[in-house]
């Protein structure tokens, strides 16, 4: 929070900063982001991941947190391909689309782990944050991004 009470408190991770900070990421963030989905999902990672996200989707429907998931996901869908896409998804989707939909991938698994919250395991929460840690660091505390060569 900056000195006029604007921003998000540190050590705030919702679901709504993911939103903000997911609206307002420049183009070299997305790909940062797809880079992140890339190096941790990719084709060795797909199943842990899936593994993941069944597990928080389990846990969403348990805690009945269904309709906070269906509103995260519309948002995310909103923001990169529907009628409202910020212009910086827009350009993405035109130039590089596998960039915009790693990216994409990276936001709902992010999102999904924030919805599903301590109903999940850590290291489920893990999982699913860690693509998008990738450009937003502070989803993972402890998380250090990995440097780019």
């Amino acid at each position: 929070m900056d000195a006029d009470g604007y921003g998000f408190r540190p050590g705030d991770r919702t679901l709504e900063r993911l939103l903000q900070d997911f609206r307002t990421l420049a183009p070299s963030g997305i790909e940062r982001a797809a880079w992140g989905w890339d190096h941790h999902v990719g084709r060795s990672g797909r199943e842990e991941f899936a593994k993941a996200e069944q597990a928080a989707l389990d846990a969403v429907r348990e805690t009945g947190a269904a309709d906070a998931w269906e509103a995260a996901r519309k948002a995310i869908y909103g923001l990169t391909e529907g009628d409202h896409a910020v212009v910086s998804w827009e350009v993405e989707h035109d130039e590089q689309s596998e960039h915009s939909r790693a990216a994409e991938h990276a936001a709902y698994g992010a999102a999904l782990a924030l919805v599903a919250g301590d109903a999940i395991a850590q290291r489920t929460r893990r999982t699913l944050m860690t693509p998008m840690a990738e450009a937003l660091p502070w989803l993972l505390p402890d998380f250090q991004p990995t440097p780019l060569r």
